[in-house]
């Protein structure tokens, strides 16, 4: 039965759920890891128990050291098991009750204030770029904005008298964000120079430009936060989103609301913030030291 089972699975596959070839070829090698471990074991994959499944994850699948792999793999049994559901060869899922492992949260890197200090103080302001590149860095650090959001960012939803600008998110969402007045110092010296730039026409509204008057792309800010970066002699990869995410941290470690930070990072839900804004674990322990009352 298991035989005839694998094979119908294969016309399933590829004519039934439409998948390309190399498709297949994944989901079948896959599923080869369960019927690799099902015959050393003497078990029959067709009827495999919930037990076997849950030996099978513990045995074979921690040893993947990828979670992606991990879940791919999972996958791939939880289609097979369906398959024989939907085609009655049994009528159980064993696989419904087996967990998909939690994916790695693989998050940037954060600077220091120092570190950022020593950014801004690498910049050559006497370059015609020099206060624009200033005026980027205050804009990414101190409002949170992403990179597409600063590329995108348009004169006429910057209200600098107001201290705020309006932003466009993600799935076209705004949110209005805070202006420091430290960057809206520098922005104004980046007006100033923008004003004896050749600014062509379909960017009359962007508030960053290239020394060509036209929008800066994400490539170039990655090029000049990765040069800055270098130049203040920090060895940490980093990136835009760098300060985006060194913006979240040092706000939640200077005591600021954790759903305040979700407004102004414009997340959805409160959990990716969390997620986002991590503590290092010091901070946690001193924090724990200083104000838990039996360390007093």
């Amino acid at each position: 039965m298991a035989k005839n089972a694998e094979k119908e699975y294969h016309t399933y596959l590829k004519l039934e759920k439409g998948l390309s070839p190399n498709s297949v070829i994944a989901y079948e090698q896959d599923l080869d890891k369960l019927k690799a471990y099902c015959e050393q074991h003497s078990i029959d994959i067709v009827h495999a128990t919930p037990d076997d499944l849950h030996r099978f994850v513990n045995e074979v699948l921690r040893s993947v050291d990828n979670t992606l792999s991990q879940a791919r793999i999972l996958t791939g049994i939880r289609s097979f098991y369906r398959f024989l559901v939907y085609h009655n060869y049994i009528e159980q899922d064993p696989s419904e009750l087996i967990e998909m492992p939690k994916r790695d949260k693989h998050l940037p890197e954060v600077l220091t204030v120092e570190e950022i200090d020593r950014m801004t103080a690498a910049i050559d302001l006497s370059a015609p770029e020099g206060h624009r590149n200033r005026a980027i860095i205050e804009m990414l650090y101190g409002s949170g904005l992403r990179v597409s959001e600063l590329t995108n960012l348009r004169l006429s939803r910057i209200y600098l008298n107001e201290g705020y600008m309006l932003i466009e998110g993600k799935g076209s969402k705004q949110r209005l964000v805070p202006i420091s007045p430290v960057a809206i110092e520098w922005f104004g010296y980046w007006m100033e120079d923008r004003s004896h730039l050749d600014v062509k026409p379909d960017y009359k509204d962007y508030a960053f430009l290239n020394r060509y008057g036209r929008g800066l792309t994400r490539a170039m800010i990655f090029t000049i936060i990765k040069r800055l970066a270098a130049e203040a002699g920090i060895s940490k990869t980093i990136s835009p989103h760098t300060l985006r995410h060194s913006f979240a941290t040092h706000l939640l470690q200077n005591g600021a609301d954790l759903r305040l930070i979700q407004q102004m990072l414009g997340h959805e839900s409160i959990t990716t913030t969390e997620i986002y804004t991590h503590l290092d674990i010091q901070d946690l322990r001193n924090a724990i030291l200083q104000y838990h009352p039996a360390n007093r």
